[in-house]
């Protein structure tokens, strides 16, 4: 069974649009797009230019809203689109990205904590409870300061792999909006298994490399895998299992 998050993440897919529904005459010569990312749960909104040719994104926002993971899981999958797709889609992939990217990330509840929340309504600290709370509720803000302003949104983590699950699903969520994958058919059609596998293969490799490149260091992985197949079992080798199978090698 998948874990929740994907399901989700197909959900999700309705909040990629594009920002601008016509593309002036002149359009083709631009080298530069627009680029909105909306969380609505930490109150922001950051602007990018992104452009054509390299994929750099330069943030026209206030650096503090810059999100690393969510901008390499952009560039990674455009980049991936470019080099997929043949030419006759590649050029419809260039008449989208024209269009800008309007994208708007949810998360789940269970991966923030929203202690303070559940305890100004009286509840006790539950699952119960937790599950009482609207579906994609605000996160909580710090306490106002001594000026009255409010400070950064304390974004208090339960430590289940939100930033990954996040760049997992926008990645999947934008190959299938640039159509190099199709994500629509999961858990409908068993007849559609192997190409599913295909598809999540190429999510897993793009949001696997994105996440490395912007946590600064190559991990377990087993967060993002989770996010794309679902439940995984591991099983660790003792040293000395594995002394003894190297020596009946006669390595």
């Amino acid at each position: 069974m998948r874990v929740s998050y994907l399901v989700q993440m197909l959900d999700s897919m309705r909040l990629f649009k594009p920002i601008h529904e016509d593309i002036k005459p002149d359009s083709w010569v631009w080298t530069w797009t627009d680029v909105k990312l909306t969380s609505p749960q930490l109150c922001r909104e950051t602007m990018y230019k992104m452009s054509l040719k390299t994929l750099e994104l330069q943030c026209v926002s206030s650096s503090d809203s810059r999100n690393p993971f969510v901008e390499h899981a952009l560039q990674y999958a455009v980049a991936a689109a470019h080099s997929t797709l043949d030419k006759n889609k590649n050029d419809e992939l260039h008449k989208l990205l024209l269009q800008g990217l309007d994208i708007t990330i949810l998360g789940c509840n269970d991966f923030y904590s929203y202690r303070n929340q559940i305890e100004a309504r009286g509840l006790p600290l539950t699952p119960e409870a937790l599950a009482a709370l609207p579906p994609f509720t605000s996160i909580t803000f710090n306490a106002e300061e001594s000026n009255g302003v409010n400070c950064k949104p304390e974004v208090a983590k339960t430590g289940l792999g939100s930033s990954a699950a996040m760049t997992t699903a926008v990645v999947a969520a934008l190959l299938h909006y640039l159509g190099v994958v199709n994500l629509s058919s999961l858990n409908k059609d068993q007849n559609q298994e192997n190409q599913d596998s295909v598809d999540l293969d190429m999510v897993h490799v793009i949001a696997q490399s994105a996440h490395c490149v912007a946590q600064g260091k190559v991990g377990s992985g087993f967060d993002v895998s989770s996010a794309v197949y679902g439940s995984q079992r591991y099983v660790r080798f003792s040293a000395r299992s594995a002394f003894f199978c190297s020596g009946c090698s006669g390595r």
